[in-house]
């Protein structure tokens, strides 16, 4: 497939996820009250994930997040295909702020112009884990600062998204390299 088919193909599929035929009945996603950028600028492994067309055959992924001079953060998606031994890939993106009082929403673009919502609706006080939401709930990302995450919190925050509208039966966890693996970098 040519870059430019598969941009196409990808515009395509992400304008699909954001399109709604009904009115939600939800209320809206509930964000954290505040995110320290700085804090949580650094390496997210995706612990668990909605799957969707573009991450389905990812394994070992891990968002990387870098502020830049510009206020922006440059959102680089790392994985491997297949299996943890396959080549690691990436996605080279951008993301900024969208919600100033909080940091807690944000908006991410790996392609101009697709500009998706990104909120942080659950972090840990200590910054280890983090839960990003999407408005629809078809799509969410458990993340952690390392490939594993204990039984007792992922439950706990199933929980929580629970409570927010989100079936966790949806949720599929994504096979890490454990930390005694080579890292990534």
């Amino acid at each position: 497939m040519t870059k430019s088919l598969f941009l196409c193909v990808l515009v395509i599929i992400l304008t699909s996820l954001t399109q709604c035929t009904a009115p939600m009945k939800r209320p809206a996603l509930t964000t954290v009250p505040h995110v320290d950028l700085t804090r949580y600028a650094g390496d997210w492994y995706v612990f668990a994930h909605i799957p969707y067309s573009l991450e389905k055959g990812k394994v070992g992924t891990l968002d990387r997040y870098v502020m830049r001079p510009d206020g922006k953060m440059d959102n680089i998606f790392l994985f491997r295909r297949g299996n943890l031994s396959a080549p690691l890939e990436q996605w080279k993106g951008v993301a900024w702020v969208h919600n100033h009082e909080t940091n807690a929403e944000w908006r991410v673009q790996f392609i101009w112009p697709l500009r998706l919502p990104y909120l942080i609706i659950d972090l840990d006080p200590d910054y280890q884990w983090s839960v990003i939401g999407y408005p629809n709930r078809k799509l969410a990302w458990v993340l952690s600062r390392k490939p594993v995450l204990d039984e007792v919190t992922y439950q706990a925050i199933l929980k929580r998204m629970t409570a927010q509208g989100y079936d966790p039966a949806s949720l599929v966890k994504v096979p890490q390299i454990t930390e005694s693996a080579e890292p990534i970098k």
